[in-house]
């Protein structure tokens, strides 16, 4: 199996990739699976792991209600009842393009062997049952029991950074790879650059380039629509973000104060040297706010980690000369790349290696693609995205109230402004660096191998405790 840049970079809901989006789809998929047998008189869901620990924090139960019904991440209307940081009934009827369902959720933090984001549903019809095992494995990407069984030789066992995790397309490309290391021989070997290898392996899977250009320029759309949509928030709900810990929004207080400052000035620019930094926290903060708040989002590769990857891009769309539409798909595709060696070698999952997948992840994807629309030649790109991995290495997981809130949102703006640092130093080097970005990817799965659970997506320990805010705790 291929994981394609069209899979990697896709459009949902907030406020997490594993915890909403992943759930929906994997709820849609079960539904569908039923088709052709009798509509079943109720469907049991159980949560399990990390989905019941911050499940209701992350909208999980609100996710499988749509996904029930049949609504689909990329395409369900952001005021679909239950609306975002309602409270959902645990029994109840799922209504949607599907029709009515009956449903009850329960939340078990015990977790399947497999994966820490377990699911198991179970159709109920006329006395006879049907149950099916999912798991929502990082960045929206889902597998069955049985293809997670499949990927662990079968007895539901493997190592986290064996590949595991891998879910994607089938079809040959003609550049493969799964490490960094691969990936710059297919560099060097063809002389192309890494936008380029990917280029053609998304022609070869999806025959041809017009699709992914077209999906290409679609996320880049949507990261601009969501970054407006933050700014523009002040008023919804008083600029209060859903969920019950009271954190205001402040994108639009802050555009306010930029914008000022920016029609103060003669020139239009700040005099300050590191002015632009300011605005690259905006973009960051504009996208997870809106994240938080259920809005409309591209993984990137999750949903957590949303805004690095639009706020650098939007940074290189106002300071690096000759952004264009097509230097926005090299840098999706360059970014993307260095999504797909994490991926393969490690997870992108925080309930699986802890922030340090979702955030360390994205920081250096975005990095990347940065160092090559910068003209970075691949070993300077792969050094862009070994620094900011690097320094992202052992980040945990602890959401406060199981909310995409804090840290998270802050914490995309601090890695925006990493990663940009990070293609520069790398852009002014000549790409020889001692630590590799495999040994990088590396040293992430491992880490998050002897990472403690509580620090890994369950809000039992770190910042989670440490502010004593236990809202939307599951009681199991």
């Amino acid at each position: 199996m291929t994981i394609s840049v069209v899979d990697l970079f896709s459009i949902g809901i907030g406020p997490s990739s594993s915890h909403t989006v992943g759930p929906m789809r994997a709820a849609t998929a079960f539904m569908r699976g039923l088709a052709d047998a009798a509509p079943p008189d109720l469907v049991h869901v159980e949560l399990r792991g990390s989905l019941a620990a911050t499940g209701r924090g992350h909208g999980t139960d609100r996710a499988v209600v749509l996904g029930l019904a049949g609504h689909e991440p990329a395409t369900v209307s952001q005021h679909a009842e239950p609306l975002p940081g309602a409270d959902v009934p645990t029994e109840g009827i799922a209504s949607g393009p599907m029709g009515d369902v009956a449903y009850r959720i329960t939340f078990d933090t015990s977790e399947i062997a497999g994966h820490p984001n377990g699911m198991i549903f179970t159709a109920h019809t006329g006395g006879e049952a049907f149950t099916q095992e999912w798991f929502s494995v990082g960045g929206g990407f889902v597998l069955s029991g049985e293809d997670m069984a499949t990927l662990r030789g079968g007895d539901g066992a493997g190592e986290l950074g064996a590949g595991v995790t891998t879910t994607g397309r089938g079809g040959d490309v003609p550049h493969p790879f799964t490490t960094g290391d691969e990936l710059l021989a297919q560099c060097r070997d063809h002389g192309l650059d890494i936008s380029d290898v990917m280029a053609a392996n998304e022609a070869a899977l999806h025959g041809g380039t017009v699709g992914v250009a077209r999906h290409l320029d679609a996320v880049w759309r949507t990261m601009r629509e969501c970054m407006d949509n933050g700014i523009d928030a002040a008023d919804v709900n008083g600029g209060i973000l859903p969920g019950g810990l009271g954190v205001r929004r402040r994108a639009p207080d802050l555009h306010r104060q930029l914008t000022e400052i920016r029609s103060d000035d003669g020139e239009g620019t700040h005099a300050d040297a590191l002015s632009a930094m300011e605005w690259v926290n905006l973009w960051a903060l504009a996208v997870n706010e809106e994240n938080a708040a259920g809005g409309r989002v591209v993984t990137a590769p999750t949903n957590g980690a949303a805004g690095i990857i639009p706020a650098v891009m939007r940074y290189a769309l106002d300071h690096v000369v000759g952004f264009t539409p097509e230097a926005a798909r090299r840098f999706l595709l360059a970014a993307g790349a260095i999504g797909i060696v994490v991926k393969e070698n490690a997870s992108i999952s925080g309930a699986e290696v802890g922030c340090q997948g979702e955030v360390g992840s994205a920081a250096a994807m975005a990095a990347a693609g940065l160092c090559e629309v910068m003209g970075g030649e691949p070993r300077q790109v792969e050094n862009a995205a070994e620094i900011a991995l690097e320094h992202n290495l052992g980040l945990t997981c602890d959401p406060v109230g199981g909310l995409v809130q804090i840290p998270c949102i802050e914490r995309n703006a601090v890695a925006a402004v990493q990663a940009i640092n990070a293609a520069r130093l790398a852009r002014l080097g000549d790409g020889d660096h001692a630590v590799t970005l495999d040994e990088a990817v590396r040293t992430m799965a491992a880490t998050g191998r002897d990472m403690m659970t509580k620090y890994k997506e369950t809000s039992t320990g770190g910042l989670a405790i440490e502010l004593k805010m236990p809202v939307n705790r599951t009681e199991c």
